[in-house]
């Protein structure tokens, strides 16, 4: 782990994870510049927010977006009276008028607020990606946790579909957008735009140097009879349901056999040896390639 690491100062009021600490340490280093956070999807205003925070206890204003009515109905209960919370009950689309830049435009909201917070199970990738007209200080987003580190993969760009995609093609799209990565809790990516990464005092801010979590990763690995094994975590995460190893298996039981194994009886070893020694084993060979 860096010796700066910003782990040391998670802490949560709200958040999930220590998301809290983690936030107001990066805009302790980084400066805030206008005080304003967005989060989407903001639930029910106190569950797992990265924001109430800031807007409840910091005097920040804060853009909330939440797509459920019954939890925006309780989202706007919490912040009733409050002005410096502005909450919108929409489903976020890439493009026109349920856009993120679309909502935004309909509020005094600084173009270089100083959070996003991005968590809605799926498209966060590509709702990021689709934000053209701002330009925040700090990004925290969400990734799918259970993928490894050096796999690249984003999820289909459709809303209906809840897979997630993973920490490398996020820290991707982030350089793109001119972002830096400053750290990795259990499922969240914290970036601060590039003329601000200075400030953090991360010395490697590499995939493997920051993100230390990897419980909920599955690792599938072959053994040489053609058996399929996991380890780390052995259950399908969001249904809680343990994975069936016998069911994820390409080869029945009765082929798993090595092809190089060499035979234990001393009987089938000779046999095997003049089988190879015949003028006929050329043709064997091509045949079992043909099967193959």
């Amino acid at each position: 782990m860096n010796k700066t690491s910003l782990h040391t100062y998670a802490s949560s009021v709200a958040s999930e994870h220590g998301e809290d600490g983690i936030i107001a340490e990066i805009c302790n280093r980084i400066g805030a510049a206008n005080n304003w956070c967005v989060e989407f999807g903001a639930l029910n205003g106190t569950h797992d927010s990265n924001t109430w925070n800031l807007i409840v206890n910091k005097g920040w204003e804060g853009v909330l977006i939440e797509a459920d009515k019954t939890y925006f109905e309780k989202l706007t209960e919490v912040y009733q009276g409050n002005p410096r919370a502005h909450c919108f009950n929409e489903f976020i689309e890439y493009e026109g008028e349920h856009s993120i830049d679309s909502i935004l435009s309909r509020t005094q909201i600084p173009k270089d607020f100083d959070l996003l917070s991005i968590d809605i199970d799926g498209s966060d990738y590509h709702v990021w990606d689709s934000l053209a007209r701002y330009t925040p200080r700090l990004v925290v987003i969400e990734f799918n946790p259970t993928i490894p580190d050096d796999v690249e993969f984003v999820q289909p760009r459709d809303m209906g579909v809840f897979q997630g995609s993973s920490l490398r093609s996020t820290v991707l799209l982030a350089n793109r957008k001119g972002y830096e990565l400053v750290l990795v809790n259990e499922t969240n990516a914290f970036f601060v735009l590039k003329e601000l990464f200075p400030l953090c005092g991360v010395e490697d801010n590499s995939i493997e140097n920051l993100h230390i979590d990897h419980s909920l990763e599955t690792k599938l690995f072959q053994l040489y009879d053609g058996t399929l094994m996991i380890a780390g975590n052995t259950k399908l995460l969001w249904h809680n349901i343990p994975i069936d190893v016998q069911k994820l298996q390409v080869l029945p039981e009765h082929k798993r056999k090595y092809p190089a194994q060499i035979p234990q009886g001393e009987g089938t070893r000779s046999l095997k040896y003049y089988v190879r020694k015949s003028f006929l084993y050329p043709l064997i060979v091509r045949l079992r390639k043909l099967v193959k």
